[in-house]
């Protein structure tokens, strides 16, 4: 295990060190029954397990505030934007490629995704090998539904408050979406809610989970092919 965090510089100057795995999580409303760092949490287990898996791999601490104007109407939500999260992933991505042959982000929330995209282009227009992975899964339930329920019952029930669980707007994301981003989630979903919480359980957390591990794998061992 090599996270960053718990490392020394000449202790990360003896690593191998092909890809730098970093988790992007948000602070953002997630229903009145889950916490603000939902996505954090989630990132930051995926790539903490990838971690484990692939030995050679260094693992950057969570980059914890991303792109959430979405959320701005609902209290605690906190965001950067998506022009200062843009800067911030590139030069991130820019300092790491000096010390480690490529970078992966594993992405907790879809927010972040315009930002993440700018940054990986430019870093791939300067030959810089990087990529990146998320969370995939039913486009009537993308937040704070049973998907993401499910998640944090499996990786950290105590803070589920389950007797908070409502159901929110169950639409279609391509349905809601160019209201959401014009006017924000509280305009189409009045507890926060996109999805149905209540069909939330831990033994569906820990196969979500997995599946986005096997999903997180595959992506490095794609990009660590490239570097070959």
């Amino acid at each position: 295990m090599t996270e960053l965090k718990n490392l020394t510089w000449p202790q990360a100057e003896l690593l191998q060190r092909d890809i730098l795995i970093v988790p992007l999580g948000s602070i953002e409303q997630h229903g009145p029954h889950l916490p603000l760092d939902t996505d954090s949490v989630i990132a930051a287990a995926i790539a903490s397990e990838l971690h484990q898996l692939r030995t050679t791999s260094g693992l950057a601490p969570t980059v914890a505030y991303g792109a959430s104007g979405e959320h701005r109407d609902f209290t605690g939500t906190l965001s950067i934007g998506t022009p200062a999260l843009t800067l911030l992933l590139t030069e991130l991505i820019r300092d790491a490629t000096r010390y480690w042959r490529a970078v992966l982000f594993v992405n907790g929330h879809g927010g972040n995704s315009e930002a993440l995209d700018a940054a990986l282009l430019l870093a791939k227009s300067e030959s810089r090998a990087v990529a990146a992975v998320g969370i995939k899964g039913d486009s009537t339930d993308t937040h704070a539904g049973y998907q993401e329920t499910s998640l944090m019952l499996h990786l950290d029930a105590p803070r589920v408050l389950l007797d908070q669980r409502e159901v929110g707007n169950t639409a279609p994301l391509h349905q809601l979406l160019p209201t959401m981003q014009e006017s924000g989630v509280r305009t189409i979903s009045a507890n926060g809610v996109l999805g149905d919480p209540t069909k939330a359980s831990a033994e569906l957390g820990s196969l979500i989970f997995n599946d986005a591990v096997d999903s997180a794998a595959a992506a490095y061992d794609a990009l660590l092919a490239l570097l070959d």
